[in-house]
């Protein structure tokens, strides 16, 4: 995924594009050339896409790094109030609490489809009891409500003594 970073260079590139396409677009209809109107068109796109560049270069992702988290991976989300991360079943209570908070604050927004904008993260782990079978294993659960300041957090540590 692009950072605010990236669309600063991008943003910077179709500046300088849309400066030469504006150049050209003058040059023609001095010198009269017969696309002097699919170059206005270019030109009008290429200042349309600056612009919008612009904006996400502002910053409007929110990467929020909890100290103490691990890396996870989304394995379910209904774009509602149901998400799924995946972790590693190496994981231990404090680092299984903070990866909670950090896809709590990652996944959470205004715009998924629940009747109160509430969010339900779970987080499991794949287990082998025997060759060939994996079995997932629920091991925390987050929930994250708008009007509240913290969200509610519960670790199973008997799911989470299975990983051992």
């Amino acid at each position: 995924m692009l950072n605010s970073i990236d669309f600063s260079a991008l943003t910077q590139w179709t500046a300088i594009a849309t400066v030469v396409f504006l150049l050209l677009t003058v040059i023609s209809f001095i010198a009269k050339w017969g696309i002097k109107f699919r170059l206005v068109g270019t030109t009008g796109f290429m200042m349309v896409l600056t612009v919008g560049l612009f904006g996400l270069s502002l910053g409007l992702f929110k990467n929020v790094q909890v100290p103490g988290s691990v890396a996870y991976s989304v394995a379910y989300d209904n774009g509602g109030n149901t998400t799924v991360i995946s972790v590693a079943p190496t994981i231990t209570a404090p680092e299984l609490e903070a990866t909670l908070n950090q896809a709590a604050n990652r996944l959470f927004s205004f715009g998924r489809i629940s009747a109160n904008s509430e969010l339900i993260i779970r987080a499991r782990a794949l287990i082998h009891p025997s060759e060939g079978i994996s079995k997932p294993v629920y091991i925390g659960t987050i929930k994250k409500i708008p009007n509240q300041p913290t969200p509610q957090l519960e670790i199973y540590p008997d799911q989470l003594a299975l990983l051992k």
